[in-house]
């Protein structure tokens, strides 16, 4: 699975940016604000069938979403510009995802339009509809007074939405008609008898059911379903995003407790599976050069220099609905993203097998085989700069390694801020920021060289005075706590000793 954004971190509040210090709940908090501003432009999947015991066939889906309109208060997104001219860069179509994007809802959007549905009243949410519903009102009621039974007139020019706005709104105002979809954007109108109306009522075949109009305002949520009660293995790339927007989007929104998100996904998806927490892990076993995007990773993995003669390395082939994936590179197109995903899995999975049992000739090339070597990285989902390396879905988190926290004493500089801070040490190397006192900030990296560096070049700097961070030196609590315990002993020996003398 991969999937594309409006946006990716939002810059409000300011301290919303990833930073080493953050521990998982606190990420989670942010990534949820931005989750909550951003929408979901395109969604891929790929389904990768085992035709035999080292060969996968791919089928290969590409959806651009958006937000459903349908009977539920008008969804409101926030456009990051970065993002934006990222996706156009790379050929992304906004046409597609404007015009025709599939709509979806969560499970609290569904409760609602059923409810909605439930009363009998009908009301349209977006203004522009409001103004085509009332023109086809005018028309009907215009119509109407001299039609015989029977007779018809056809609504055109209308949206998907709209149809079914200006069905159910004239259905209920007019009692002696009758609405039915021709095509793709006319509803044909026909003046009948009250009893007519009555049986067109009951009839199975009817469009405006409830239960028709529900299947078609929830659209990809269906396919979503599908997807859950599956329980296959999903597989994408740097995924938690993907993941907080698709319990947002199509299950319920975000709870406030990061506890609560990870039961919720534990048991949507059960077998999760990230391949940048994979592949940062076969970087240290294997001498590959280092790359970052997923195209690079994928390229490198099917470089010939790895195990070139190995016939039980897995065989990846796109059928034939996903064949343009075969001739062109589709970077940042969601569903040939996810067909990389898969393949980076299988191909890692690969190498684990074979360094596992030092004999490629030896290995179980099945995918069970692969499940196994993989054991240890199944349902943790990789954490871009935080206190943890990864987010255990099944478990505990587990605490990363990271170099020793720096103190930053700042002398004859007034009113300087994290932000000045970080752009003071960016030109030699990277550190995260953050405020101890007024005059004192903690920087924390998660390379022990910068550690180094920082510490040999300010040594001797003019306004910032650089050190290994001491928690019983330096930690406002510990100094406090020492200050109050010294202060109770003072009083006690003092009491001991008056004591003393009365005595």
């Amino acid at each position: 699975l991969d999937m594309e954004f409006t946006g990716l971190h939002s810059t409000f509040p300011q301290n919303n940016l990833p930073s080493l210090f953050d521990s998982p709940a606190e990420r989670y908090l942010k990534v949820r604000q931005s989750v909550q501003r951003f929408t979901v432009t395109q969604l891929g999947l790929a389904i990768f069938l085992v035709e035999n015991s080292n060969k996968y066939v791919v089928h290969s889906y590409n959806f651009f979403l958006f937000p459903s309109t349908l009977g539920v208060p008008a969804a409101e997104f926030t456009l990051s510009a970065a993002s934006i001219q990222f996706l156009s860069h790379y050929g992304f179509d906004y046409n597609k995802f404007l015009k025709d994007g599939i709509p979806y809802m969560n499970e609290f959007q569904e409760k609602s339009l059923s409810q909605r549905l439930l009363k009998g009243s009908w009301e349209v949410c977006s203004a522009l509809d409001r103004d085509v519903v009332k023109k086809a009102i005018d028309e009907v009621t215009s119509w109407i007074a001299a039609a015989e039974e029977g007779e018809t007139v056809v609504l055109q020019d209308l949206s998907g939405s709209q149809m079914l706005d200006v069905q159910l709104v004239l259905r209920e105002a007019l009692q002696d008609v009758w609405t039915q979809p021709l095509g793709d954007n006319e509803v044909m109108v026909k003046k009948v008898s009250p009893q007519h109306r009555r049986l067109l009522e009951n009839s199975p075949d009817d469009c405006c059911r409830k239960e028709l109009i529900l299947t078609s305002a929830r659209g990809f949520t269906n396919l979503f379903h599908i997807l859950v009660k599956a329980k296959k293995p999903l597989v994408g790339h740097n995924m938690l995003m993907d993941l907080c927007h698709l319990h947002d989007k199509f299950y319920n929104p975000l709870p406030e407790s990061y506890e609560e998100f990870k039961r919720n996904i534990h048991s949507l998806f059960p077998v999760l599976i990230d391949t940048k927490t994979v592949t940062k892990s076969i970087w240290k076993k294997y001498p590959f050069p280092r790359v970052s995007s997923l195209l690079e990773v994928y390229e490198v993995l099917c470089s010939s220099s790895l195990n070139p003669t190995d016939p039980t390395c897995p065989v990846i082939v796109l059928a034939s609905d996903s064949s343009q994936y075969a001739e062109k590179k589709s970077p940042h197109e969601a569903g040939y993203d996810a067909f990389l995903c898969g393949s980076v899995l299988l191909k890692s999975a690969h190498l684990l097998l074979c360094r596992l049992t030092d004999d490629a000739a030896g290995a179980d090339p099945s995918f069970s085989g692969y499940l196994t070597v993989l054991a240890e990285y199944l349902n943790k989902v990789n954490l871009i700069r935080g206190s943890v390396s990864s987010i255990n879905f099944s478990g505990e988190d587990t605490p990363c390694k990271h170099p020793p926290l720096l103190i930053v004493h700042v002398r004859g500089w007034p009113g300087l801020n994290e932000r000045q801070i970080y752009q003071e040490l960016k030109p030699l190397c990277r550190f995260d920021v953050r405020r101890l006192s007024e005059n004192q900030f903690i920087l924390l990296s998660n390379k022990f060289k910068h550690v180094r560096l920082v510490l040999r070049d300010y040594r001797h700097h003019a306004h910032l005075q650089i050190a290994v961070y001491r928690c019983w030196r330096h930690s406002p609590h510990v100094n406090c706590l020492l200050q109050v315990s010294g202060i109770v002993a003072l009083w006690s020996l003092l009491a001991f000793l008056l004591g003393g003398a009365h005595s």
